[in-house]
């Protein structure tokens, strides 16, 4: 597959449906600020969940800094606590520090929180680098 058709598959194609918590975007904004984290956040819809495929020494690396080799891909930002993006921008994470609640998607620096359905699919890590 050329990276045309892998970044289009990644970005369009079919997936595994997971859900996130579901609920209105002024809810949502009302929800996470209640939960008083400890971290900049970030609530988006229509994401993707990507589990990295790397070469071993890669993940290996990965996971002795204590994360894991997954991302989130979002179509549409609906609120960033930091300004960083604006509502309906798309955003990439980094790397997965935590995962909690079936909505929260920690990583080092920021909570993504994961509003309605997304679907979980796998990418080479080269691809979603060389897109994003």
């Amino acid at each position: 597959m050329n990276i045309l058709d892998a970044v289009n598959d990644l970005l369009h194609g079919e997936g595994v449906t997971m859900l996130g918590r579901d609920m209105p975007d002024s809810e949502a904004i009302k929800y996470v600020r209640s939960l008083s984290l400890k971290k900049q956040f970030c609530l988006v819809r229509k994401w993707i969940w990507i589990d990295l495929e790397m070469p071993d020494a890669v993940r290996d690396k990965i996971i002795s800094d204590r994360l894991q080799p997954v991302m989130i891909y979002a179509h549409n930002v609906i609120f960033d606590s930091a300004s960083r993006f604006n509502p309906g921008d798309w955003v990439r994470s980094t790397l997965l520090a935590h995962f909690s609640d079936g909505h929260l998607f920690e990583t080092q620096n920021t909570v993504y929180v994961l509003i309605g359905p997304g679907v979980r699919k796998s990418a080479q890590l080269s691809t979603v680098i060389h897109v994003f």
